[in-house]
């Protein structure tokens, strides 16, 4: 492709011939200049397609969490003898936000150049780093070429676990107070006993230790920490409804994010967690313990994804109790609606048999901004009624659910994590798993 400076020097070559259009300069020197720059144009591109092709070298994150900006580092070397100069412009995957691409540079002879740019991708699952596009420049830089370097490379987008990373470096109930769970604290709720301690005021009779209080002469008071072995599972809905977006991302995406909170918190308290995806994608995961099932639901979720079909949720209840007869927590993430209720209500009736089911029914953003917009036209008379009929059915679906001794979190995207997280400490403390 011919260059801005050979554009340049044709319009110059232009201007000579109005020149010599007018009679100002003799038809022998628009000859002389033409043929000069053809010679030069034929030596200068002729250098380029003899030039070498840079090679290049890729360092990418082993995993990267979706939404979340990470460096990638492109490492060239030009095995000429003079520098050349390129653009580059990584083909990372997906339409994703990208900074400092396409960079132009000079790469030394017979060294090696490193350039950094940032992305953020948006989406979860396996994608490809398609090569790497130089645009070579000239030496006379009359002529640019365009070359792929087969710099192909794979790539794996997970959930965000930065939030877990930063759980990690706290308590369990600090934890949930960084997520946003709001807790009561209870002494003497639960069933495992922890330690014996000095007598408060508040402590019940039944936990005096009456043998230990004696031999001490003061009052002791047993103290308990909530049962452990005991088993949560996720159940998540990947059909139509789960494609709706808030922000930047999906409202699976959300749920993702979510789940592995509660899932760390559950893990972190000694309980077994598990997971079950049905509705588009379908994926089963085995209740197990130890933080390190975090890694085994991080390799399962990365690539699911919600499909735009509806969510059979009799299949799914009927799928669970083949997996999962031992009695947990199943918790249930979806959005209820009136047209799904009567499959809903058989799925939470076959699972309220033998598990204790919480129902959280995700609420879009754009619902409660409608309910606190200004009405100032017919229009938005109109859309405001029709949100507030929304709300209605969405509240009779949610009533309908609770009927049938399910427990209901009617929640925004933004809420779901420290709603899951509170509800599951909840049970916990009341000894109900």
């Amino acid at each position: 492709m011919p260059s801005r400076a050979f554009v340049a020097a044709l319009l110059a070559l232009a201007a000579l011939g109005t020149s010599v259009a007018f009679g100002v300069l003799p038809v022998m020197a628009l000859a002389l200049a033409a043929l000069a720059l053809a010679i030069v144009a034929l030596i200068d591109v002729m250098q380029l397609r003899r030039l070498p092709t840079p090679t290049v070298e890729r360092e990418v994150p082993a995993v990267m969490p979706v939404g979340v900006e990470r460096e990638i580092a492109l490492r060239l070397r030009h095995a000429g003898g003079h520098a050349q100069r390129v653009d580059v412009h990584d083909l990372h995957p997906g339409a994703w936000p990208v900074d400092a691409q396409p960079q132009r540079v000079d790469i030394p002879p017979q060294r090696e150049l490193r350039l950094v740019y940032q992305l953020t991708p948006t989406e979860r699952g396996r994608f490809e780093f398609a090569g790497c596009m130089l645009r070579l420049h000239s030496p006379w830089r009359l002529w640019q070429q365009r070359r792929v370097v087969a710099a192909t490379q794979c790539l794996r987008v997970y959930p965000n676990f930065a939030p877990l990373a930063r759980l990690a470096m706290v308590g369990t109930e600090q934890a949930s107070r960084v997520i946003g769970a709001h807790l009561k604290r209870r002494r003497g709720e639960g069933t495992d006993f922890q330690q014996l301690r000095e007598y408060r005021l508040g402590d019940s009779l039944r936990q005096i230790d009456w043998k230990a209080s004696q031999r001490v002469r003061k009052l002791i008071s047993r103290e308990y920490q909530e049962e452990r072995n005991q088993q949560v599972m996720l159940l998540l809905d990947t059909g139509r409804r789960m494609l709706a977006r808030d922000g930047a991302l999906s409202h699976f995406d959300h749920v993702l994010n979510a789940t592995l909170m509660v899932a760390w918190i559950a893990l972190r308290q000694g309980d077994a967690v598990g997971l079950l995806a049905s509705g588009g994608d379908a994926r089963f995961v085995a209740p197990r313990r130890g933080l390190g099932t975090i890694d085994v639901l991080l390799d399962a979720l990365f690539d699911l994804q919600a499909k735009a079909v509806a969510t059979d949720y009799l299949e799914a209840a009927a799928s669970f109790a083949q997996r999962q007869p031992r009695r947990c927590l199943v918790l249930l993430v979806t959005n209820a609606r009136d047209e799904d209720i009567e499959d809903l209500l058989g799925a939470v009736r076959q699972l309220r048999k033998r598990h204790l089911v919480c129902v959280a029914s995700l609420r879009e953003d754009v619902v409660d901004a409608g309910l606190r917009a200004t009405v100032r036209d017919l229009d938005e008379a109109i859309h405001l009624g029709a949100m507030a009929q929304y709300i209605e059915q969405r509240l009779q679906v949610h009533a309908l659910l609770r009927a049938q001794g399910a427990d209901v979190l009617d929640v925004t995207c933004a809420q779901l994590p420290a709603a899951l997280v509170e509800h599951y400490l909840a049970l916990k403390r009341a000894a109900l798993l």
